[in-house]
């Protein structure tokens, strides 16, 4: 599994385009989004870990990959939002 933390992932509309862009470059990988703490969890089947990064990337959004075992950190605050939900 890879995992990316994206702080600016704020709400259902971000976790919806960057499911879509990462399905376009793996389209059978399993994608699991935890819009809490700001998680992609991704389980690729041809994409490697550069090209789903660079896939969340494109969708206008920052990834920082991490470690399994840092997936319990506490969540990031923020109260911005991509602008679409309302």
């Amino acid at each position: 599994m890879q995992a990316f933390r994206v702080d600016d992932m704020t709400c259902g509309h971000c976790a919806s385009t960057i499911t879509k862009a990462l399905k376009e470059t793996d389209p059978n990988a399993r994608v699991t989004i935890d819009l809490g703490q700001h998680l992609v969890m991704v389980e690729p089947t041809e994409a490697d870990t550069q090209e789903l990064s660079n896939a969340i990337s494109e969708a206008g959004y920052t990834p920082v990959p991490v470690e399994a075992q840092t997936l319990v950190a506490e969540p990031a605050k923020r109260s911005a939002c991509c602008g679409c939900c309302g």
